[in-house]
């Protein structure tokens, strides 16, 4: 017998398109017997993002719970949990249409360790802070137990401002810093009034929240002043595009795009420090564009997957491709297809 979806779905969809506020009861697992918690809670997140259990935290139980309100196609969530691991990985953005920025503001607790992405060793690990994440990446995050913000934003808004938004998935912005500690106090106190907030009321207090998170996340990615924040992002932006649509070609490399697109080398390596270098980033967008069609062209071989995107051999594909994702791509293809039967029963 099929299985209606569960009712975290349902509020979170129906959050989502809602213009009126829509705070969902509150979802907690304290109420649960231990064994059952932590798959309660798994349940309760698993539409947006996958959290596998420990053997710990099946036979002792977990503690957790959350609140969700949305309006205005933003949804901000309200959270506490213990220590636990949260992923998101390609297969499951290969197969589902999840595309919005989430910002994470931590009331109590830090950051955590948070991997999947190319990021400079420079950055900070697990500190107090804010950090944004792009639900079209993959990441994966060893969160301690802590307090938590989260305010969901349609990818389309963010980018509007920021012109380059993809930039920002990893960066990490400490709560020391001025605009994080507004943005953090404004977002709290939100959350604690939000409820009782009329749509119009809660619209502008969510719209304040987002400009001043990424006004934050412009500031460290060092888009100081509007005319130089707006070049850059949209010269970042040109660069993606570029990428994006010869992802295919051999010829594809650095050198090739500083010169089709008049570009100075140095200022726009400088620019992808962040991505781990243009080289970097290009060869993750093949990667990703790879687990894309590994998932939309099941009829195809990997290998023919992996030289239409300009790698040598088979192997140097298979070994680049577990690097980045943790799988290889046969078990991607796998996994894409649980996910998919899951969705149907």
């Amino acid at each position: 017998m099929s299985q209606r979806p569960s009712p975290s779905h349902h509020a979170a969809r129906a959050a989502a398109d809602s213009r009126t506020v829509v705070s969902t009861n509150r979802f907690s697992t304290h109420a649960l017997a231990p064994g059952e918690q932590f798959l309660a809670w798994r349940q309760r997140v698993g539409h947006v993002i996958d959290a596998p259990p420990s053997r710990e935290q099946i036979a002792n139980g977990f503690r957790g719970e959350i609140d969700l309100y949305a309006v205005g196609g933003m949804v901000l969530t309200d959270c506490r949990t213990e220590a636990m691991l949260l992923e998101r990985s390609v297969a499951r953005i290969s197969t589902d249409q999840r595309r919005d920025y989430v910002f994470h503001l931590f009331l109590e607790g830090e950051v955590g360790y948070i991997t999947g992405m190319r990021k400079k060793r420079s950055e900070p690990g697990s500190v107090a802070g804010l950090v944004a994440l792009d639900m079209n990446q993959p990441f994966r995050v060893e969160r301690p137990e802590c307090r938590v913000l989260s305010l969901f934003v349609p990818a389309s808004l963010v980018d509007e401002q920021l012109r380059d938004g993809v930039g920002i998935h990893g960066r990490i912005v400490r709560n020391e810093a001025p605009l994080a500690g507004l943005a953090l106090g404004h977002l709290a106190a939100l959350a604690h009034e939000v409820a009782a907030l009329d749509a119009a009321a809660a619209i502008d207090a969510l719209q304040t929240g987002r400009q001043l998170l990424i006004a934050a996340f412009r500031k460290e990615a060092r888009l100081t002043g509007a005319d130089r924040a707006a070049l850059q992002s949209a010269l970042m932006a040109q660069v993606r595009r570029y990428i994006d649509a010869n992802l295919h070609q051999s010829d594809l490399t650095p050198d090739h795009i500083v010169q089709a697109l008049h570009l100075k080398r140095a200022t726009i390596y400088r620019w992808f420090e962040h991505e781990g270098g243009l080289a970097a980033y290009i060869r993750h967008r093949r990667l990703r564009e790879a687990a894309d069609e590994l998932v939309r062209f099941p009829h195809l071989q990997v290998t023919e997957i992996a030289y239409g995107l300009g790698f040598v051999s088979a192997s140097d594909f298979t070994r680049a491709f577990r690097r980045a994702f943790d799988m290889s791509p046969q078990d991607l293809r796998a996994r894409a297809l649980e996910l998919r039967l899951m969705e149907m029963v």
